[in-house]
């Protein structure tokens, strides 16, 4: 049996092409290694040169906080944020600050001190800018931190516009269709809004604080102009105001038109005294009676940002008169013989007591505290029938500064706590026991440095600033930039039939420079009471 083997030519020359072509797909990854090889050497070559001569762009301000933002005096510091580290000193002295419109633009001071973290500046003012202005910020000439030989690159020129919130107020009105209801002016664009219905009369209220809203006690009505209003039968509701402010922080307005009335609290069960609100405003504290049980007041705690039912704040002895600090965190209240300090965040404790941060036995009441919560004034009663105002720090220093056989009705800090306005009696005659009010300020700066152990009578005198002769109940308001003080005033009136009475005006105090010289005071020709500036 005989086998032939055939070869196919055109088999044998599919191999050889195939052998062909393995040298070429050899040889091509071998040029693109090359290739990159050489990609990453140029690469190298060129990051080194960078490091060592340096990226020549332009230094720039990436960010502003404050751009297109309407600061309050809460805004307390601006912050640049830069694209490269920068010498500071070239910076710092380079800031320029700017009011008016874009067409009359005037250089304008503006104190403050600067700090640094990484590529951030941080301006820190020494006092709030005034209200109702519009603002611009520049930095030229300011260069960067490292230098190529002696020489250092020039930022790009910076500006962005700001403004402040309009100065704004509100009131109670006093006269006509607006006698008892909740007005807001707006003195920047000369604008009045009463916001609430004709059915109410508001007694009490506290601005939220982007001003967008209005926490406020009021009471239905009398049909009957003979019959008064009953102030027992008092309920807690918010108003919108229809401002809608862009801050700097995260907080967003309530984006609604003005007079939209809530209602928060009902007196169904329980009668509502007084309130106050938190600087956050989140909460509000409010002061009930058990319409069954009336022998006791109790406060209550209310958080406006939630729909939990109200809290109550449980105490051994009856509680008196309350504030919320600053931080929004704990409540001082009158207890006693002494003042409290509670936790507002653990209202129910253990024992079904709440807990008491501290207690101070010698005072009778707090009038107010710095917005840093550092400071507060406080009244005492004297065995000798006469009061004085303390200085009473986070650090437990108590400095008397003012001692008198009159009242000490309200006392306000300036922002930068340097000042402290009071609302102030002057006994006239012990027999009749008339007292002359006056606004004092007391430059508590002074006070400070000299030793606290001093009596109140080495410390530096007070300052008058207006005198109200035969006035009682008047109500003072320290506006948030420190230019003004509003308050009210009793004056006589006529009414409809001829017969003689009373009403009150709003009045403004302007603060200049030097902020112990008095000022005469301007009739605002608003008859109104219980004026309060918006934060």
């Amino acid at each position: 049996m005989r086998v032939s083997l055939t070869l196919n030519p055109s088999r044998s020359g599919n191999n050889r092409s195939n052998r062909n072509n393995l040298n070429n797909d050899g040889r091509f990854p071998l040029r693109l290694d090359r290739a990159a090889i050489g990609l990453i050497f140029i690469l190298t070559i060129l990051i080194m040169g960078l490091l060592l001569l340096g990226y020549r762009g332009k230094p720039q301000v990436r960010s502003f906080n404050w751009t297109d933002r309407q600061v309050g005096a809460q805004d307390t510091a601006l912050t640049l944020n830069f694209n490269r580290p920068m010498d500071l000193g070239s910076v710092e002295n380079n800031i320029k600050f700017f009011t008016g419109d874009d067409k009359n633009l005037k250089p304008t001071p503006v104190s403050g001190r600067s700090s640094w973290s990484g590529r951030k500046l941080f301006y820190t003012l020494d006092r709030p800018l005034p209200y109702g202005q519009n603002f611009q910020v520049r930095v030229e000439g300011g260069q960067d931190r490292f230098r190529s030989g002696n020489y250092h690159e020039t930022m790009q020129p910076f500006q962005a516009s700001f403004k402040t919130r309009d100065r704004s107020f509100a009131y109670i009105g006093a006269e006509n269709e607006e006698e008892g209801r909740l007005v807001l002016f707006n003195l920047t664009q000369n604008q009045k809004i009463v916001l609430t219905p004709p059915n109410l009369v508001v007694f009490d209220f506290k601005p939220y604080p982007l001003g967008d809203r209005m926490l406020f006690s009021a009471t239905a009505r009398s049909a009957n102009p003979a019959v008064p209003t009953s102030l027992v039968e008092q309920e807690l509701y918010t108003v919108t105001t229809g401002l809608r402010i862009n801050t700097p922080s995260d907080d967003v307005p309530v984006i609604a038109d003005a007079k939209q009335v809530t209602k928060v609290l009902d007196n169904r069960e329980f009668q509502l005294l007084k309130f106050d609100l938190s600087t956050d405003g989140k909460t509000a504290v409010v002061q009930r009676v058990n319409r069954k049980n009336k022998t006791r007041s109790t406060p209550w705690v209310i958080r406006l940002s939630t729909e939990e039912p109200p809290e109550i704040l449980k105490f051994d002895q009856p509680t008196g008169d309350f504030l919320i600090t600053p931080d929004s965190q704990a409540l001082v209240v009158t207890q006693g013989q002494g003042i409290s300090v509670v936790n507002l965040n653990q209202a129910s404790e253990k024992d079904g007591k709440s807990e008491s941060l501290s207690f101070l036995p010698k005072f009778g009441n707090v009038l107010g505290m710095s917005a840093d919560g550092s400071t507060a004034a406080m009244l005492k009663f004297n065995t000798d029938f006469t009061r004085s105002l303390y200085l009473v720090n986070n650090q437990g220093t108590e400095t008397e500064i003012f001692k008198t056989t009159g009242s000490i009705l309200n006392a306000q800090f300036s922002a930068n706590r340097r000042t402290l306005f009071c609302l102030l009696t002057e006994l006239i005659s012990s027999e009749q026991y008339i007292e002359n009010p006056y606004i004092a300020a007391i430059d508590i700066a002074a006070i400070q440095k000299e030793q606290p152990t001093k009596a109140a009578a080495q410390l530096p005198t007070i300052h008058p600033l207006l005198r109200l002769a035969d006035q009682r109940g008047v109500q003072m308001s320290l506006s948030p930039d420190n230019v003004g003080i509003l308050l009210d005033q009793k004056v006589p009136a006529i009414t409809q039939d001829g017969k003689p009475t009373q009403t009150s005006r709003l009045w403004l105090l302007p603060l200049g420079e030097d902020v112990t010289k008095p000022i005469d005071p301007i009739d605002l020709n608003i008859p109104g009471l219980l004026p309060r500036w918006l934060p």
